[in-house]
């Protein structure tokens, strides 16, 4: 069951919960190191600012007031990140150099521009990586057809007729496993991001 809106998130703002700490490093380290690297900053670097970025978020979420729509802690997220990337910079005094471009302020304000094409990118990122993440959580609820079936049809965009001859099943049932793995990703989205955060997920 749901318990409550941004349960995770409430979880956090307990400084004493280690667990949802440890929940949020391993749902958020990796997009946010990823796109660190974009920077052309060294590795070393890249750890701390990941860190750095992790803690800001954690330090500002008892602030965070999600307006209610869809979007609104992906971006807030992304803000953080910008942020944490400027201090970095400013404390280092050296200027990363970026793939294809040596303007690294240039970049930096795309991705904090929220119609830019920089911070489309991050949000189409974000909601696979953490979309990934989730259903990682969730398949170990169903039994191996069940979910295999699923990953077939929505995953691999196996056409329904074609995902039912290979498993032995029908047609109905791909829909079926398909609609019951959907729901328990619903149900962990809400539970990690809040029901306001939810994905756009077709039936």
């Amino acid at each position: 069951m749901i318990e409550t809106s941004l349960s995770l998130l409430q979880r956090l703002a307990d400084n004493s919960d280690d667990q949802a700490w440890g929940e949020f490093c391993r749902l958020y380290q990796p997009l946010l190191r990823a796109w660190i690297d974009r920077y052309g900053i060294q590795d070393c670097d890249a750890d701390d600012i990941a860190q750095e970025t992790l803690l800001a978020l954690v330090a500002d979420i008892r602030r965070f007031q999600h307006p209610g729509h869809s979007g609104a802690f992906r971006g807030w997220i992304r803000a953080i990140l910008v942020n944490r990337l400027r201090v970095s910079w400013r404390k280092r005094r050296n200027t990363p150099s970026v793939p294809g471009t040596n303007d690294f302020w240039e970049r930096l304000d795309e991705l904090e521009d929220p119609d830019s094409s920089l911070s489309h990118l991050w949000n189409t990122e974000h909601d696979r990586h953490v979309l990934g993440r989730l259903l990682e959580r969730v398949a170990p609820r169903f039994a191996e057809d069940t979910y295999g079936i699923f990953r077939r049809y929505v995953l691999e965009n196996v056409s329904a007729a074609q995902v039912a001859a290979e498993w032995g099943v029908t047609v109905n049932a791909v829909f079926i496993a398909k609609s019951r793995v959907l729901r328990a990703l619903r149900q962990e989205i809400a539970l990690v991001l809040g029901p306001q955060e939810a994905f756009p997920i077709e039936d």
